[in-house]
């Protein structure tokens, strides 16, 4: 049976996993993700689940293609309620928004604080995703960006460091969420580890972004309810997202943030 080819955005999932670790693959859909990591030998055991019956019988359909079905188990859940506290010691979960994603943590905390890794792809509001897992407690280990078919994709590995009550615990899982010398604003908004690593793809993204921005400040000015305060109210909200994107890019260039605010 040939082996599995992912897409370049789930490669770089799997690239995050620690080898050895049982995988809990939550939201597998068609169970390729599962497959590739027992296949290659970073997964020893797999749990594949989904709340989606469909999905989960064509996941079942290609385990069984390949001939996984003692390693990779199958189940329907919502979330994390279909798995025991320490059936497994790690997550991958994508495909899905941030705010379901931190649903599925809220109500899977207890499983979810008991894993040694969380790999993590959100697909919306990903600042404000990054705020939550800072106040949970989770400790940022690694992040990337990926550019595939017209979109970006951020995700990162994290693991529960502990309860933020003990002010040792709450400053490391601060720090990790911070570069040394930028703005905490900035590493909420677009990724502490990429900003400090002046990652290329992430420098893409902000030149794209940036150039959006302005085309769609520039319609605004020139459309009939200009000033309109609901209008200016947005446009504000534009340029600010602009300054932003421009004090990240300077990070870029000098290695500091633009002196313009």
């Amino acid at each position: 049976m040939a082996e599995v080819i992912l897409s370049n955005r789930m490669q770089a999932l799997t690239d995050m996993v620690t080898p050895g670790t049982v995988i809990t693959d939550v939201g597998c859909d068609h169970g390729f993700v599962s497959v590739y990591l027992v296949q290659k030998g970073l997964s020893p055991r797999v749990i594949a689940m989904d709340v989606r019956s469909g999905p989960l019988e064509r996941a079942r359909e290609h385990i069984r293609e390949y001939g996984l079905q003692d390693r990779i188990e199958t189940r329907l859940s919502d979330g994390l309620h279909g798995l025991k506290t320490g059936e497994a010691n790690g997550m991958i979960c994508a495909g899905m928004g941030g705010p379901l994603m931190e649903k599925i943590l809220t109500e899977g905390r207890e499983q979810a604080q008991g894993f040694a890794e969380l790999i993590l792809q959100p697909q919306s509001e990903i600042p404000h995703f990054r705020t939550f897992l800072m106040d949970e407690g989770y400790l940022l280990l690694d992040e990337n960006i990926i550019y595939e078919e017209g979109k970006y994709y951020f995700m990162m590995k994290v693991r529960w460091l502990g309860a933020m009550t003990d002010d040792a615990v709450r400053q490391k899982v601060g720090d990790s969420w911070k570069t040394e010398g930028l703005d905490p604003g900035l590493a909420e908004k677009f990724g502490p580890l990429l900003l400090f690593r002046r990652d290329r793809i992430l420098r893409e993204y902000l030149e794209w972004m940036l150039t959006e921005r302005k085309q769609i400040v520039g319609r605004m000015e020139q459309k009939a309810d200009a000033d309109n305060p609901r209008t200016i109210c947005r446009r504000q909200e534009i340029a600010d997202e602009i300054t932003l994107i421009t004090r990240a890019l300077d990070w870029y260039d000098n290695g500091k943030e633009a002196d313009c605010i």
